[in-house]
C-alpha cells in the first residue's frame, strides 16, 4: 500500500562555485595559468583586463592575515556586475598579488631549446650505408630507446610491431645486427639492453686497452653480481689481485656512464624550471610573504556581453529570452570564476602565512633542526579551514625561501618524543641521520644498528626498523652498498 511519509534529513552539498574553488585551489601556479587560458577560450564573457590607471593597484599588496577567510554565506554574496568591469571612471578588477613595482625585473619561465636525443641518433644513422629497408628498421629501433639510451623491449616484440606498423617482415637476427650498428653511435653505451651490456660497450671502445681496462672488462662480464653488491673480497680473490689494484679497477668502472642517453640529452631537451607559488623574504628579521601571480592575467567581465544582456532583456520574444539566458549564464560564469580566483589567492595567503608563522625559526635561520612537528590539522585549526583545504594548498605547491625552493608538503612532519619528553620533528631526526651517514667512514659505513645506537645516545629513542624507513625515505642505500675501498 502506497503512503506518503515526511522525513527530515541533514545533507551537506557543495555548490558549483565551491567545487570550482576547490579545483582551482589545488592547482600550482603554472597549471593555474593554463586553466585561466582555457576558461577564457570557453567563456567569451571573460576577458583579460588591461591597466587603465597610471599607478597599478594590487589587491594583495597590503594583505592582512588577522581575519579568517570568509564563510560560505559571504562567499555566496552577489556582487554588482560593474565590480567586474573595467571602465574609464574606476580601476579594473585586480587579481594580482606580486608586490613588485613596474621597474622591477620581470622573470618569465625559461626554456632551453635544441635538437632532441632521437634527432642526434638519427643524424648518425644517416651517415651509415644502409638501404631504405634497413634504415626504416634501424630508425624504428632508435624510436624504442628510452631516455637513458637503453632498448628495454624484447626483440621478438619489436619484430611483431614492425610487421604491423611498417609492413616490414624482419627477424630477431636482423634486428640484432642493426642494433650493433646503433651501438657504435656516440655516446658509447647507446642501444644496450641492460647495464652490463652498456658498461661492456664502453669498456671495449676505450682507446687505451691496458691491464686495468682488461680487468674491469672481466669484472663486468663475469662478476657483475658481486660488483653490484660490493662484495669486493670475492672479486679480489677470483682475480687474484690486491686491494690497491682492485681499487683502480673499480674506479675505472665507476668512471663509465650508466645512462648514456641522459648525457646526450643534457642541454638538448626542453626543460622547465620549478615555479614557486609563494615567496618568503627576510627583511631585517621580518618575514615577508608574497604570492606568485606574475604570469596570471588580470580578469574582468566583458562590457560587450553586459550591454548585450541589457538589450536582450528589453525584448519579449522567445529568441531574445533564449539569448538572454545564454548571455546571463556566461556572465555569471565569468563572475564566479573571478570570485574563485580571488578566493583562491586569499586562501593560499592565509594558509601559507600560518605555515610561515608556525615555522618562523626555520624560515629565519634555515636550520632544519629548528623545524617543529606540524601536521595538516595544526594549520587547519589555526586558520579555521578544513583539513582537506589545507591539503589542497600544500599539494604540488612550492615556496621560495632565502635558503632554496622547497615543496610545501615537506614542511609537514610527525612528531617524536625525546628522552626528556620534548616533541621534535621527524625532519630533525632525518637531518641528524643524514649528517651521521655523510660523516661516516666509507670503508666501514654505519649499519642501521649502529645508527640506532648513535641516535639513542643523542636522546632519540627510535627503533631500528624506523631508522631503516627514514634511511629509505632519504634514498640512502644500506651500509654494504655504501662501502668503498
Amino acid at each position: 500500500m502506497l503512503r506518503q511519509v515526511q522525513t527530515q534529513k541533514l545533507l551537506q552539498k557543495l555548490s558549483p562555485q565551491q567545487i570550482q574553488l576547490m579545483k582551482l585551489l589545488q592547482l600550482p601556479t603554472i597549471a593555474l595559468e593554463q586553466r585561466i587560458k582555457e576558461e577564457m577560450e570557453i567563456n567569451p564573457a571573460l576577458e583579460e583586463g588591461a591597466e587603465t590607471d597610471d599607478e597599478p593597484k594590487d589587491e594583495f599588496e597590503n594583505e592582512e592575515f588577522d581575519d579568517a577567510p570568509k564563510d560560505d554565506e559571504q562567499q555566496r554574496e552577489d556582487f554588482a556586475l560593474t565590480d567586474y568591469m573595467d571602465d574609464d571612471e574606476g580601476s579594473s578588477y585586480k587579481l594580482k598579488a606580486n608586490n613588485i613595482s613596474p621597474d622591477d625585473e620581470r622573470k618569465e619561465i625559461p626554456f632551453s631549446v635544441g635538437v632532441t636525443f632521437q634527432d642526434m641518433l638519427e643524424s648518425q644513422l644517416g651517415m651509415k650505408e644502409l638501404d631504405d629497408r634497413q634504415y626504416l628498421i634501424a630508425d624504428y629501433l632508435i624510436g624504442n630507446l628510452d631516455d637513458d639510451g637503453y632498448l628495454r623491449r624484447d626483440l621478438g616484440s619489436i619484430v611483431d610491431d614492425i610487421a604491423f606498423s611498417q609492413n616490414i617482415n624482419t627477424t630477431e637476427k636482423e634486428l640484432g645486427e642493426l642494433l650493433k650498428v646503433i651501438q657504435e653511435f656516440d655516446p658509447a653505451g647507446i642501444g644496450a639492453r641492460d647495464l652490463q651490456e652498456c658498461l661492456l660497450i664502453q669498456l671495449k671502445r676505450k682507446e687505451v686497452q691496458n691491464m686495468i681496462v682488461e680487468l674491469a672488462t672481466d669484472v663486468v662480464e663475469k662478476q657483475m653480481d658481486e660488483f653490484s653488491k660490493k662484495h669486493y673480497d670475492k672479486i679480489s680473490k677470483k682475480l687474484e689481485i690486491d686491494d690497491e689494484l682492485l681499487k683502480e679497477v673499480i674506479q675505472e668502472i665507476l668512471k663509465l656512464n650508466p645512462r648514456p642517453g641522459n648525457s646526450m640529452a643534457d642541454g638538448q631537451k626542453s626543460l622547465q624550471q620549478v615555479i614557486a607559488d609563494f615567496m618568503i623574504t627576510n627583511e631585517d628579521g621580518e618575514l615577508i610573504l608574497t604570492l606568485n601571480s606574475r604570469n596570471s592575467p588580470d580578469l574582468r567581465v566583458s562590457k560587450a556581453y553586459a550591454q548585450m544582456l541589457e538589450e536582450y532583456s528589453k525584448e519579449k520574444n522567445k529568441s531574445a529570452k533564449e539569448a538572454s539566458t545564454f548571455v546571463k549564464q556566461k556572465l555569471d560564469g565569468a563572475k564566479w570564476f573571478i570570485d574563485a580566483i580571488q578566493q583562491r589567492s586569499q586562501t593560499l595567503l592565509y594558509a601559507m602565512n600560518a605555515i610561515m608563522e608556525y615555522q618562523r625559526p626555520y624560515f629565519l635561520e634555515g636550520d632544519e633542526t629548528l623545524l617543529k612537528p606540524m601536521i595538516l590539522k595544526d594549520i587547519a585549526e589555526k586558520v579555521g579551514l578544513d583539513i582537506s583545504t589545507i591539503s589542497r594548498v600544500a599539494n604540488s605547491k612550492y615556496v621560495q625561501t632565502p635558503f632554496g625552493t622547497f615543496l610545501l608538503k615537506t614542511f609537514f612532519s610527525e612528531s617524536l618524543s625525546t628522552d626528556t619528553g620534548e616533541e621534535v620533528s621527524t625532519r630533525e631526526v632525518k637531518k641528524i641521520l643524514s649528517d651521521c651517514i655523510a660523516a661516516e667512514s666509507k670503508k666501514k659505513p654505519l649499519t642501521d644498528d649502529k645508527l640506532t645506537k648513535i641516535l639513542k645516545e643523542k636522546g632519540y629513542n627510535i627503533a631500528r626498523r624506523t631508522i631503516a624507513k627514514y634511511r629509505e625515505q632519504l634514498d640512502i642505500p644500506v651500509a654494504r652498498l655504501r662501502k668503498e675501498l
